[in-house]
């Protein structure tokens, strides 16, 4: 039988087939594989023999012998060595590239050494007494206190003094006792492990006559002396950060006392947790500070002259000069003295955020009376020694006879209520603090003053390839002023420069000022930043 004749066979067997047992179609167009649908009837193409032969064979690629006789063959053999040269090339030539890229690109300058009094500003409670709303306070509402402190990114509290003594009587003065009015050894202690977890070192003040107007005795004999060295020695074991004294210009034989005292603070600060030795004395110009460094673990009070005045040109000039003499974390700064009383009351009002921003952006470890932080004032028409207010932070009923009560300069002053205000001194200081703390320029950057006038001062900080910060201030607080900032040598000052903080609403934060010209409000604090350029 032909194969014509099968195919016919075939046709008419299917034609046959019931209608039911026939596939549908799935859609137009579908058929079943290998043949088509016509009139019902289903045609089948079948393949010949020799085609299903073909497409049944497939190529399995060559064998480990063929594929042994093609690589030997020199072409392959130079296709190989060329693909391996051009790896090799490719290779020395991105590790070329990468050290030209490491040779040429600028060198990070090392970091100084930094002690935790650098790395931020020093809070001065003084007697704990006040340091509470009604006037009681001791070590126990300092430590409740720690909290709200820790806001401020402080680094230090100098406490007391609160050693036993009696006015004037060297007799009856024991540095190494705690007077029962401010708490116990215990709770000190206690005070000390709570600070020390929020990261705060607690500096006691030492100064032995402090009920008195005369801090030092004006006559000391060996035995006291050797009595200051005890207590210094166990203050330090005890765990303190540091060691204060105030009114250092009346120590008798003072250069040999501090070198002494400052050597007894250095040998505890090798077992690893460093300690500081603080001094101040009653006057704007210290002397002493010219005679030590920073390096000795011996840091001076600076303070700045804030004294309402017609001329500002000669604050620029001291702080130029302060910072050659003792280094850039040489210096502590404080607006007055402690001495003076508050910063409020000693500045203009109109100007207190410049002195605010001149503080913490000033190269080394700012330094605040309590209040500060929220624009507390010493009580009017008192004596120094009373006119110290209590820290406001919350409103009180005060007794009738409190002197609390016979002044309202701080009327509704209050760290509560500042507290959720953006605009406040409050949160002013927070935002200065935290700023000196993360940004290396304002931490241990180098000082330029750019400008100096009788009523405006300007001045950079940079550090290394960190964004650098310009601070501007208006002293005058009736009038505008035009800046013209200008570099004496390095790199030159671009054309603008990023607003960072400004004590005028009309400025926002982000937004480009220039610094070829730059325009101040009246009584205008502000800070600038701009990338390093290269």
């Amino acid at each position: 039988m032909t194969q014509d004749t099968a195919l016919d066979m075939k046709d008419v067997e299917l034609n046959e087939l019931d209608q039911e047992k026939v596939p549908m179609a799935g859609g137009a167009g579908d058929s079943p594989t290998g043949g088509g649908e016509k009139n019902g009837v289903v045609k089948v193409k079948l393949e010949d023999d020799d085609a299903i032969g073909t497409k049944s064979q497939k190529f399995t690629g060559l064998s480990k012998e063929e594929l042994l006789r093609v690589a030997g063959t020199p072409a392959w053999v130079r296709v190989r060595w060329a693909l391996l040269i051009l790896f090799w090339l490719g290779w020395a030539g991105m590790l070329a590239g990468a050290v030209v890229i490491i040779v040429q690109a600028p060198r990070c300058q090392p970091l100084p050494a930094m002690e935790w009094w650098n790395k931020g500003p020093l809070y001065q409670v003084g007697d704990p007494a006040t340091f509470q709303e009604d006037g009681a306070g001791n070590i126990q509402s300092i430590e409740k206190r720690l909290e709200s402190l820790t806001s401020l990114k402080i680094k230090g509290l100098i406490i007391g003094p609160i050693h036993a003594t009696k006015k004037d009587e060297i007799d009856k003065t024991i540095l190494t006792d705690i007077d029962p009015n401010y708490g116990t050894q215990e709770q000190f202690t206690s005070l000390l492990e709570a600070a020390r977890k929020k990261s705060i070192q607690i500096i006691l003040d030492l100064t032995p006559n402090y009920r008195s107007e005369k801090s030092w005795f004006e006559k000391t004999d060996i035995n006291f002396e050797d009595n200051v060295k005890e207590a210094i020695n166990t203050w330090l074991e005890r765990g303190v950060g540091g060691i204060y004294f105030g009114d250092s210009e009346n120590l008798p034989n003072t250069s040999n006392f501090i070198y002494e005292w400052g050597n007894m603070t250095a040998n505890f600060s090798k077992e690893g947790k460093p300690r500081v030795l603080l001094l101040s004395s009653n006057s704007t110009q210290n002397k002493l500070a010219g005679n030590f460094n920073e390096t000795d673990g011996i840091l001076f009070y600076r303070f700045l002259d804030a004294e309402n005045k017609k001329s500002f040109r000669s604050l620029g000039g001291d702080i130029k000069q302060y910072v050659e003499e003792t280094g850039i974390l040489g210096n502590s700064w404080m607006i007055g003295a402690p001495q003076m009383g508050h910063m409020a009351s000693l500045v203009n009002e109109k100007l207190f955020r410049v002195y605010q921003l001149l503080l913490f952006t000033l190269p080394g470890t700012p330094i605040s009376l309590y209040g500060d932080e929220i624009g507390l004032k010493d009580l009017p028409s008192k004596p120094a020694q009373s006119s110290r207010p209590n820290m406001q932070w919350d409103e009180v009923s005060v007794a009738a006879n409190s002197p609390q009560i016979l002044s309202d300069v701080n009327a509704n002053v209050t760290f509560k209520a500042q507290d959720t205000d953006k605009g406040s001194f409050l949160n002013i200081y927070r935002k200065l603090s935290d700023l000196r703390g993360k940004e290396r320029s304002l931490l241990h950057g180098e000082f330029v003053l750019l400008y100096n006038s009788d009523k405006a001062i300007a001045f950079l900080r940079s550090w290394d390839q960190n964004e650098r910060y310009v601070t501007a201030l208006n002293f005058n607080y009736e009038g505008e002023v035009e800046l013209s900032l200008k570099k004496d040598r390095g790199e030159e000052l671009p054309e603008h420069g990023t607003v960072v903080l400004s004590s005028s609403s009309q400025r926002k934060e982000g937004e480009s000022v220039s610094l070829k010209s730059l325009q101040l409000g009246a009584g205008e604090a502000l800070l600038l930043k701009y990338p390093y350029s290269g």
